[in-house]
């Protein structure tokens, strides 16, 4: 059986999903796209066969699509979503799932009241090898219970389009899921501190961005967001236990000791950090899909994460530390 895909959102993670399922995801083949802008719809699905319908609602309702895949802009995804939720079909959403909780609450509430888990959430650094390492040596007690947790996640650039609340709300969205997945813990609390500005920003933007948060059990974490270091794109993590650390192996590269020198190439942006990870993520959702099965990261887990953010972006005015506002989780969702 092919998974027949209709996407909606032809930006560049569009495009690249694209290419991604025409040429490394097997069972699959895009069959609609649509876009806000029908040119770059048209170009992106030329390359793919398939073929340009006018809005992302036309893709979810069209009888020749079985699967949705929604890259659009993140405000419009709460109206995609609840849309292939009621048309019964399974929907992997780029992230943020949402862009509030009330929304992530929308989705959940409607997914129970179909009876069906169809959203997957595209929460890619779970299939990165070095996270998945990690996660065995937390499971295995090897470092003892997690007392601290740092991340760093670092941009070369963002362009004059990216403001504050997007250091929040789309780019610390993988940090914020991989405390939860790692941890296996609700976040609880979240402050976020504006330290001293670059110059080298736009002047809309606070970066970088210092975020601290809290989890149930007590582990405390740090997360530094900065979109314009200007040397590459650098993400870092590190778990503190009380009987040891593990740490995120840097992407596996060569080092050159030459003329008095240590180097090693840094990569410049996410699509060559997270490759095999975007991968495998689609290789597996579209399995799922052919098995009627459902996979990986969930509405649950947009929702938990929309809730983080709605308070870290509440205190970037403030530098208050907030309470994360978190629905029961229900059983719907294990």
């Amino acid at each position: 059986m092919t998974v027949h895909i209709g996407v909606i959102g032809a930006g560049a993670i569009g495009a690249d999903h694209v290419r991604r399922i025409g040429a490394r995801v097997p069972g699959a083949a895009v069959v609609a796209v649509a876009d806000i802008d029908p040119a770059r719809a048209g170009e992106v699905a030329s390359g793919a066969g398939a073929r340009v319908l006018p809005s992302g609602l036309d893709v979810v309702t069209d009888p020749h699509v079985d699967a949705v895949l929604v890259t659009s802009w993140g405000p419009t995804h709460a109206d995609y979503l609840l849309a292939a939720i009621d048309a019964g079909k399974p929907v992997f959403t780029e992230k943020p799932m949402v862009t509030t909780a009330a929304d992530g609450l929308r989705i959940v509430e409607a997914e129970q009241s179909s009876g069906r888990r169809l959203v997957r959430v595209g929460f890619m650094r779970r299939h990165d090898a070095g996270y998945r390492a990690m996660k065995e040596v937390l499971a295995s007690g090897e470092i003892g219970t997690p007392l601290l947790m740092h991340c760093v996640h670092r941009n070369a650039t963002a362009p004059e389009t990216y403001h504050s609340e997007m250091a929040i709300r789309d780019t610390a969205v993988h940090e914020i899921d991989l405390i939860r997945w790692l941890l296996d813990d609700e976040v609880v609390s979240a402050q976020v501190i504006s330290p001293r500005r670059t110059s080298r920003r736009f002047e809309h933007l606070q970066d970088p961005q210092f975020m601290l948060f809290e989890t149930a059990s007590g582990v405390r974490v740090d997360l530094e967001v900065f979109v314009n270091c200007q040397y590459g794109y650098d993400i870092r993590c590190e778990v503190v236990g009380e009987m040891g650390t593990v740490e995120l192996p840097h992407p596996a590269d060569v080092w050159v000791r030459s003329g008095a020198r240590l180097r090693t190439p840094v990569l410049q942006d996410w699509s060559e950090r997270f490759a095999a990870a975007f991968d495998d993520e689609l290789i597996e959702w579209v399995a799922s899909v052919r098995e009627g099965r459902a996979s990986g990261p969930d509405s649950w887990d947009g929702y938990a994460v929309a809730a983080v953010t709605d308070a870290a972006a509440e205190s970037l005015g403030s530098g208050e530390v907030l309470p994360v506002l978190l629905d029961k989780r229900p059983a719907f969702y294990g």
